[in-house]
């Protein structure tokens, strides 16, 4: 039991580095008391999604697919969907109202935030399972992996979003559209990404990092546009 308050900062560690390289892309910082309150809100999801992840499993059981299908099913709706849509649903209603999202570069910095809070949790309840006999070198390695693969995807993805939303909220028309094209393509990508995993051998990797690497420059891109971004007239999407 000593061991779980030092599990609880270790997993926290992956998603503050990654918070505080892309809290950073922000010329006007969001408060602090903004930050964490979200950050808390994307701990907090991860348990109700692992319920609703947990029923997709056993629902998806019972089609009797093959094993090849019913993981590309799951990890695309049973996981990345839920998930996504779950750090998207924290920002429409914790965050779009709120004063302090008062320019278009919030979206992605707040659905960052979200996803990375979401992530953390994650990581804490992995190094929970750990075994004591090998504690350091798995927990090194665990956080390593998770901060460089799932941590990292979970805040990239969650950028991709915030980017078309915020897009959509500056659109005179097919606001609602704009928003959903970012959505789904974070979807698929997190839902790729999971599928990734499952290979065997050395392409793994190869796919693995050449898919962040991909996206994290997307991102880049999006955090360059997004600046070019009109502030007024932002509405909140359908």
């Amino acid at each position: 039991m000593f061991l779980y308050p030092i599990f609880i900062i270790l997993g926290l560690v992956p998603s503050v580095i990654w918070l505080l390289f892309y809290l950073r892309k922000d010329r006007r910082p969001e408060p602090n008391e903004m930050v964490i309150k979200i950050f808390i809100y994307g701990m907090a999801a991860t348990l109700p999604v692992a319920l609703i992840e947990w029923g997709f499993v056993n629902a998806l059981g019972k089609l009797h697919l093959s094993s090849g299908v019913t993981l590309a099913i799951y990890f695309l709706l049973g996981v990345a969907l839920v998930e996504e849509t779950a750090k998207y649903l924290i920002i429409k209603f914790r965050v779009l109202k709120d004063p302090a999202f008062d320019e278009p570069i919030d979206a992605m910095i707040y659905m960052i935030i979200a996803g990375l809070g979401f992530a953390a949790l994650e990581n804490i309840l992995v190094l929970f399972v750990l075994k004591e006999p090998q504690l350091l070198e798995k927990t090194l390695l665990t956080l390593s992996g998770r901060f460089i693969g799932a941590t990292f995807l979970h805040a990239l993805c969650s950028a991709n979003i915030g980017f078309f939303l915020a897009r959509s909220l500056i659109r005179k028309k097919k606001n609602t559209f704009l928003f959903l094209l970012g959505l789904t393509g974070s979807i698929i990508l997190h839902g790729a990404y999971n599928l990734a995993i499952t290979i065997e051998g050395w392409t793994k990797a190869v796919i693995i990092i050449s898919m962040l690497f991909v996206l994290f420059l997307i991102v880049l891109y999006e955090f360059k546009k997004v600046n070019k971004l009109r502030i007024h007239g932002m509405r909140q999407p359908l």
